[in-house]
């Protein structure tokens, strides 16, 4: 005998640390379940606060306000049972000796009918990659209540306790829960969404009971999150996926076999009052197709730079656009995210661009229907050298005349930012900053890079997929040999290897953590595999220096990456001194 949950989701995007505006939104929510007769609502992991909170947790004032929210939340809560995540406060009898200094716990509260019936403790907390948790939050216990909601034994839990073949759901499964609703703040990288849905269908038939993912959506500083909400039947099959990088509100009727009594017996069950499905079946919501590979990371990009440009409250962006792939791109992927009349592209030119650079530039900006301005720094920068040049005497000319351009170039959109409020994007890739091939304070300037994980192969994958969309890009840009053109006849392959190869020995090197000798097992030629580790290893000062960007690669440049800057440590030899760029 099979009976059925209607369980609704909010995939929607909540700001960190605006209390109020996510009270509003999850009150929306929760009309619009009760509006369709759910009978429990799952909302985002840290909901009342935004995804991750990180040292605001240790803010007495701010644990306060999202906990009088819940109270709030559960005084006018009505026949759904709804789920929300949010920060406990815990008590003396609740702390234990390693929770000291970690007062507070990443929780679940489940509310409904006025009341706020319980709540559930994460239980395993993630502490590596992007994420510090154990630095924040005390483990919950392992056995805690199950809650029966419209007569189905339910297990709740929160994000990483799903993840781990033997967490606590296996648990809620085994003691008598016949459904299994998991509430996320899972970030995005590349290949998670297939991954993440092996594991939840694994879950599902390891346990025999229907699992419910719930994941937020949105952007929050580096991080991108996906949505992509599940649901699984009993046998690991999947009765709905949302959409990626979208809000979406969804009701799902999902079937709950009966399955007799427990293996090992039922656990402690707090019934919650929550009303009963309408006698219609709920209507069964459109499946969303998964993104092929360019358009997930194409789109991560897209919802980055807009979180990022909106919750810090910038009317607009200006992009200093250099006729090359990676500011054109830049200037697509904003066009997109914000809108034309939000973008603003700048060119400047100095004596060693090339006219196509310029024309190129100009056209770009045409299609885009953005505003684009030509601003010279010629006379600039012989005013540089005219000044230097008692100092600089005899001396050959070098890296210090082409940087000099550069910082010029960031001189010029900084000016503009100042003057105007528009926030600087900064153009490099994921490649270049390995590498070192950017000038601080000049290409590196701005307040986002939104290419920062993208390496230069995969600029042009996203740049010639977005162009099957639409012409935006002209061809000319994407054809052309890539040049810094700071002077004569520069090519990017006098100083580097051919993008191909940097790139592979590069997501081996920094992604993947791989030795040189490992590398050069692999058929790599030994003298390219130690040049490029010598260059990553030497420049980790100018990265830490570097914009925040958008991750999207399982290693990024940031908060996964925590090298340090001053270190001997060099097992493929050269040196750790500044490449001087």
């Amino acid at each position: 005998m099979t009976s059925s949950l209607r369980v609704a989701g909010a995939q929607i995007d909540l700001a960190v640390g605006d209390l109020v505006g996510n009270e509003a939104r999850i009150r929306d929510a929760m009309a619009w379940a009760a509006d369709r007769e759910a009978e429990v609502l799952l909302l985002p992991e840290l909901a009342t606060t935004g995804y991750p909170p990180e040292d605001l947790v240790l803010r007495s004032a701010f644990v306060q306000e999202n906990l009088d929210l819940v109270s709030r939340l559960a005084l006018s809560s009505g026949s759904v049972a709804t789920v929300i995540g949010f920060v406990d406060r815990l008590d003396e009898a609740q702390l234990d000796d390693d929770s000291v200094g970690r007062e507070v716990a990443n929780a679940a509260a489940i509310i409904a009918g006025g009341a706020w019936h319980g709540t559930y403790r994460k239980v395993l907390l993630p502490n590596y990659g992007v994420f510090d948790e154990a630095r924040y939050f005390a483990e919950g216990p392992r056995r805690q209540p199950l809650w029966e909601i419209g007569g189905v034994c339910c297990g709740v839990s929160v994000c990483e306790d799903i993840w781990t073949a033997d967490g606590p759901p296996i648990d809620q499964a085994a003691t008598g829960a016949r459904i299994l609703l998991n509430i996320n703040g899972s970030p995005y990288h590349r290949g998670k969404g297939a991954g993440r849905a092996r594991m939840l269908a694994d879950r599902a038939r390891t346990t025999g009971v229907p699992v419910v993912y719930l994941n937020t959506v949105g952007a929050q500083d580096e991080l991108v999150f996906d949505g992509d909400s599940m649901v699984f039947d009993g046998s690991g099959e999947l009765l709905y996926r949302a959409a990626q990088f979208e809000e979406e509100l969804w009701i799902v009727d999902v079937p709950v076999p009966d399955l007799g009594s427990p293996h090992d017996g039922p656990r402690d069950t707090v019934v919650v009052t929550a009303g009963t499905s309408s006698p219609e079946p709920a209507a069964v919501p459109t499946m969303r197709d998964r993104l092929d590979d360019e358009a997930e990371v194409f789109s991560a990009l897209r919802c980055g730079l807009h979180g990022y440009v909106t919750k810090n409250g910038f009317e607009g962006v200006v992009i200093g656009l250099s006729g090359g792939i990676d500011s054109a791109l830049t200037a697509t992927i904003a066009v997109d995210a914000l809108g034309a009349d939000r973008v603003w592209g700048v060119t400047m030119p100095s004596r060693y661009s090339s006219a196509g650079s310029v024309d190129d530039s100009r056209a770009l900006a045409a299609s885009l229907g953005c505003r684009f301005d030509v601003v010279g720094i010629d006379d600039v920068f012989g005013a540089f050298l005219s000044t230097l040049e008692p100092t600089f005497g005899a001396a050959a000319p070098n890296v210090a005349e082409e940087n000099l351009q550069a910082r010029i170039r960031g001189t010029v959109l900084m000016a503009l930012s100042n003057k105007f409020d528009w926030m600087v994007v900064a153009t490099g890739n994921k490649s270049e900053m390995a590498v070192g091939y950017a000038t601080l304070y000049g290409d590196m300037a701005g307040g986002f890079a939104v290419l920062k994980d993208v390496s230069k192969t995969m600029v042009y994958r996203l740049a010639r997929w977005r162009n099957g969309q639409d012409q935006v890009i002209p061809e000319a840009v994407i054809a052309k040999e890539p040049s810094a053109e700071l002077r004569p006849d520069q090519r990017d392959s006098d100083s580097l290897p051919p993008y191909d190869l940097l790139d592979e020995i590069l997501r081996r090197y920094v992604e993947e953590d791989r030795s040189m000798q490992a590398i050069v097992a692999e058929g790599f030629p030994a003298d390219v595999v130690s040049r490029v580790a010598t260059m990553v290893d030497r420049n980790e000062y100018k990265r830490r220096q570097a914009a925040p960007g958008v991750r999207v690669t399982e290693k990024a440049f940031g908060r996964d990456r925590r090298l340090p800057i001053t270190s001997a440590f060099l097992d493929h030899g050269g040196t750790a001194a500044g490449d001087g760029l």
